[in-house]
């Protein structure tokens, strides 16, 4: 369990559609038995926003997901060392979130009942893609309205400065932003969900008490602002989990994930 999940090869997904021209642009849709419609969960996976970690892992807790009766969108973006940093690894997940729509009719998707999730730098951009709404109308970007009914992040590095002060990912945040939050503090804003907040909808972050990667004061501090903001926001700590344990559907921290989920539709 725990970090194997990174290399146990995950059962195959039904469909890998594109959603972009960059070999990086695509996702792979699991869907559960019958004709729907089904509701939605956009999967962003983590691993530090780098190339050399790809949407393969994922497949595991999207599986998982797509038995508990959710269609999941398990999408590939680029990223740091492919064409990725910002804002091209945010505009593909943007671009491949908004693919739904093209998609949804054919496989039987229920675009009111769609969620975000996503693990370790997934989780920034799962958390970021539920605040496009919160973008200016001429960022390309914007969303007009919240297009989710709420989000998961798992160990989600959802506070971009402060990732950076801790120096977490090896330092990965710099990179994907081309900088420090004291140089580039307009890029920070439009990066971070949490400059961002309020979201204006339901969100969930879990954390792994044993977890060095993203470490637990991040989702704390968080949620303390996006409560002071008036969001509803909840917080759950698995005081024996690890970074990967959270993803792995054979680690019994992975329940708490898959309930989490589910609380949301």
């Amino acid at each position: 369990m725990g970090r194997d999940v990174l290399t146990r090869p995950a059962p195959r997904a039904d469909e890998r559609i594109r959603y972009g021209d960059d070999p990086s642009q695509f996702g792979e849709l699991r869907l559960p038995p019958g004709s729907g419609p089904h509701p939605v969960v956009v999967y962003l996976h983590g691993g530090c926003w780098m190339a050399e970690y790809d949407l393969a892992h994922a497949g595991h807790i999207c599986a998982a997901l797509t038995a508990a009766g959710f269609a999941t969108w398990n999408l590939e973006y680029r990223r740091i060392g492919n064409g990725g940093g910002w804002p091209a690894t945010a505009q593909d997940v943007a671009r491949g979130a908004d693919h739904l729509r093209t998609i949804a009719a054919a496989y039987g998707l229920d675009l009111g009942r769609v969620i975000a999730a996503g693990h370790s730098a997934g989780g920034h951009l799962a958390m970021w893609l539920a605040a496009r709404h919160r973008l200016s109308p001429d960022d390309p970007s914007h969303l007009a309205v919240p297009g989710l009914l709420g989000v998961v992040s798992i160990a989600g590095l959802v506070d971009l400065a402060r990732a950076s002060a801790l120096g977490l990912c090896g330092g990965a945040v710099q990179t994907l932003l081309g900088g420090p939050p004291a140089k580039l503090p307009g890029r920070y804003a439009l990066a971070s969900p949490y400059e961002l907040l309020p979201l204006g909808l339901p969100q969930i972050l879990v954390s792994g008490g044993h977890d060095p990667i993203a470490p637990v004061e991040i989702a704390e501090r968080y949620a303390a602002r996006a409560k002071e903001r008036g969001d509803a926001v909840e917080t759950i700590t698995l005081d024996d989990a690890d970074h990967f344990d959270l993803i792995d559907p054979l680690s019994p921290a992975f329940a708490h994930v898959r309930e989490a989920v589910l609380s949301l539709i």
